[in-house]
Order: structure tokens, then sequence, then C-alpha cells
């Protein structure tokens, strides 16, 4: 099993979501996130004058699949969340040692 977290725009979550439930992967974890990387944050023009945004609003998606679906759930992100454009995000992939359902007790693939 392992772990998928995603760093897209807020934007494309929907895409996303919709894209991967297409796949048959409907289970995840959302966090609203803020983060800078390449991109460096944004400088915006005010009445005021200028102004900088150092850590811009992102969405964090966690999900645990099947090793056999890391592949297909990396792909689908991938083609959901690309804007082309710089701060279309990241995608980090971790070993899960166990999945516990809290509900039932059951373990490793069935509690995904």
């Amino acid at each position: 099993m392992r772990k998928i977290e995603a760093i897209i725009r807020p934007e494309k979550l929907d895409a996303v979501r919709a894209a991967l439930e297409e796949k048959g992967i409907t289970g995840m974890t959302v966090v609203e996130v803020k983060g800078r990387g390449r991109q460096k944050g944004i400088t915006l023009q005010w009445r005021a004058g200028e102004y900088r945004i150092e850590f811009l609003p992102k969405m964090k998606l966690e999900i645990i699949v099947d090793d056999k679906d890391v592949e297909t759930t990396i792909g689908t992100i991938c083609e959901a969340a690309r804007s082309g454009k710089v701060g279309d995000g990241k995608i980090f992939i971790y070993p899960v040692e166990q999945v516990v359902r809290v509900r039932t007790g059951e373990r490793g693939k069935d509690a995904i």
C-alpha cells in the first residue's frame, strides 16, 4: 500500500476528484494548506501600491491506494491538475505499513 499526497491548485480540486472517481478511487482526505515552491509567492498591485503574497493557497489530497493503483492514481492527478503554469503542484508517495478501519477492525487493503 502507498500513501499519495498531492498538493494542487484549489480550482483543480473538483476536476481531480471527478477524474479519480471515474477510475474507482473515491477515498481521500482533503486539507486546505498554504505553501510556496519555485513560484516564490506572487506580487499583486493594489491602489496603495504593490504587495507580496509569500504563501499561496493550495489543496492537499491524501489518498491510500493498493500498490497496483499507484501509477493510475498519479497519472490521473497529473492529467486533471495540470494547467501548464508554475504552481501546478507536487505529488509525494510514501509506503504504508498498515491500515485499520476503526469501525470494523479490518486491516490491510480491505480497510482502504
